[in-house]
C-alpha cells in the first residue's frame, strides 16, 4: 500500500475514531468499522460491530458492515447468517439484497437468487443490470418471464457448459456467464471448474459495478 493511501486511512480512522468517543451513536460506530474493514482490517471491523450491536441491535448500518466482514474473512456462513437477520428486519435493504443474490449462487440456490433478484427489481424496476441479471437466472431455472434468443441458450442444458460460459465472460457478459456456470453447479454440484468460473465471473461482476452501501 503506498505511503500515501495508507496515510490517508489512518486519518480517516482517526477522524472516526475522534466522532465516536465524542458521541458514540450506532452511526458513529458503523462508520468506524467500515473505515477499518475497507483498511484490511476485518477483525477489528467484526470486533466494533459487535459493540454496536450490544448497545443497538437493531442498528441495520452496524449489522451490514458486520456481513462484510465476515466474507472479507471468508467466512461465507456467518456472514450469510447476519445478512439473514438483517433481511428479516429490513427487507428492502436493496445492498444486503445483492450481496444476497452473489451467496446465494455460491452455495448453488440459483432459485433463491432469483427471489432476492426479483425483489431488487421491484425495487428498481428502471435498473437495467437487475432486470439483465434476472432473466438471466430466470432461464437457469426455468421461469423466464419474457423469453427471448439468449434465455432460451440459457435454459438448454446443451448450453450449459463451462467452455459456453468461459467464451460468455471473454466477451464481458458477465451476467449470463454466471447463468451458465449456475446451471452447471445445480447439475453437479462438486463441478470445482465451474465453482472457480462462478466466483470470478461474480468478482469481475463486482469490480464493475458502482458500489452501493
Amino acid at each position: 500500500m503506498p505511503p500515501r493511501e495508507s496515510a490517508e486511512i489512518d486519518d480517516e480512522i482517526r477522524r472516526h475514531e475522534a466522532r465516536l468517543a465524542r458521541d458514540p451513536t450506532p452511526h458513529a460506530f458503523a462508520a468506524l468499522a467500515e473505515a477499518h474493514r475497507r483498511a484490511g482490517r476485518a477483525a477489528e471491523a467484526l470486533a466494533l460491530c459487535r459493540s454496536a450491536l450490544e448497545r443497538f441491535p437493531d442498528h441495520a448500518g452496524a449489522r451490514f458492515v458486520r456481513v462484510k466482514a465476515c466474507l472479507d474473512l471468508g467466512d461465507l456462513e456467518a456472514g450469510r447468517a447476519e445478512l439473514e437477520r438483517l433481511l428479516a428486519r429490513e427487507p428492502d435493504h436493496q445492498p444486503a439484497l445483492r450481496i444476497a443474490v452473489d451467496l446465494a449462487l455460491r452455495r448453488g440456490a440459483a432459485e433463491a437468487a432469483v427471489g432476492y433478484l426479483r425483489r431488487l427489481a421491484d425495487l428498481e424496476p428502471s435498473d437495467r443490470a437487475i432486470q439483465s441479471r434476472l432473466r438471466a437466472l430466470e432461464a437457469v431455472v426455468g421461469t423466464p418471464a419474457e423469453p427471448d434468443g439468449l434465455s432460451s441458450f440459457l435454459a438448454d442444458d446443451l448450453f450449459a457448459t463451462v467452455t459456453f460460459g468461459d467464451l460468455l465472460l471473454a466477451q464481458g457478459l458477465y451476467d449470463e456467464a454466471t447463468a451458465v456456470f449456475a446451471r452447471v453447479l445445480l447439475r453437479t454440484p462438486d463441478h470445482a471448474i465451474a465453482r472457480e468460473r462462478l466466483e470470478a465471473a461474480l468478482g469481475r461482476r463486482a469490480q464493475g459495478r458502482r458500489p452501493r452501501g
